[in-house]
């Protein structure tokens, strides 16, 4: 694989990443609101999605960020009887997202994107490693 080709992989693993760590972001700054509407849905928690796809004129794969798709999962309930948007039962619906697993998905997001600036560092100290010997 030539300077170029690595190069364009891992910043496409980047651009994938940091799309992907935006939509976590909103989950976490989402993860406590309320409907604005009473009645009305919260926030639902969105899943990152990235694919792959051939780059016929580099001849390598690439990865891109997809649509999120929104998580199906119930939505959580908390007994909130003096809240506006309490039901008859005083329960009030929540988002459907778990702290904890954002955390950990960030983290994880956090660690691919580092893991491609390394492929990057390392490719671009290679590089000039060749045009000093070519030079010399």
């Amino acid at each position: 694989m030539d300077f170029s080709k690595s190069m364009s992989v891992a910043a496409s693993g980047m651009r994938a990443q940091t799309d992907r760590m935006k939509t976590i972001a909103e989950n976490i700054a989402n993860a406590n609101s309320t409907s604005p509407v009473k009645g009305a849905d919260p926030y639902r928690r969105k899943i990152a999605t990235i694919h792959n796809n051939f780059d016929r004129e580099l001849e390598a794969n690439l990865v891109q960020a997809g649509k999120p798709i929104p998580d199906k999962s119930d939505f959580r309930a908390q007994y909130d009887p003096g809240n506006p948007n309490a039901d008859k039962q005083g329960y009030v619906k929540l988002p459907n997202v778990d702290s904890l697993v954002e955390i950990m998905d960030m983290r994880e997001a956090q660690r691919s994107y580092e893991a491609d600036l390394s492929v990057m560092e390392s490719t671009k100290q290679m590089l000039a490693k060749t045009v000093d010997l070519l030079n010399k």
